[in-house]
């Protein structure tokens, strides 16, 4: 519950305001972007500090609404699951690319889908006011993403991609050591 109130308290204030134009991508096909996404990166957010090993699963409700499950292991890989459920809507006329999200009802939070690979096996997430960002994959593979140049993209929209956090929120530069392979990531 703890984690819910404090995602609100995050992200509320992103709900408003005046911020440069964000692209989405064109469409989402629900039926194929439904299922568990697993976090590759992220911008550092007070909700998350503590999370390990995050996922996002995506049940369709219908045409315009989806069941948001967040997971993570808690303070460690193998920690105590922490989990939240919540709704997401469908913003009209975004062909299914922007989503309103609410954990805590009455409050919602922008959701846009901004990079997403053909074969819907990597996204990238963020908000119009760029505090947030979420890379995420089908498998929990750091090599499941082309990271470098999804992360150039995103870059280009405005994100500040050298404060990304990598699996398990540890920064890549602060291990000074390269991307795990595939066999190394827990």
């Amino acid at each position: 519950m703890k984690r819910i109130l404090t995602f609100l308290c995050v992200i509320i204030p992103a709900c408003g305001g005046s911020y440069a134009p964000l692209d989405t991508v064109n469409a989402v096909d629900l039926q194929r972007y439904a299922g568990t996404w697993y976090e590759i990166a992220r911008l550092p957010n007070s909700f998350q500090k503590n999370c390990w090993n995050s996922t996002a699963e995506y049940q369709i409700i219908n045409s315009e609404t989806i069941r948001v499950i967040n997971r993570c292991e808690e303070d460690s890989a193998g920690g105590e699951i922490d989990d939240v459920t919540g709704k997401a809507w469908v913003v009209e006329g975004s062909n299914n690319a922007k989503l309103k999200v609410s954990f805590f009802w009455p409050f919602k939070g922008d959701y846009w889908i901004l990079e997403l690979d053909e074969d819907y096996q990597w996204v990238a997430v963020g908000t119009p006011s760029r505090e947030y960002l979420w890379i995420m994959a089908r498998e929990p593979r750091w090599d499941a993403v082309p990271l470098e140049d999804v992360k150039a993209r995103l870059a280009a929209k405005g994100f500040d991609i050298d404060r990304l956090v990598y699996r398990n929120n540890y920064p890549i530069a602060a291990r000074n050591i390269a991307a795990p392979t595939k066999g190394e990531i827990k």
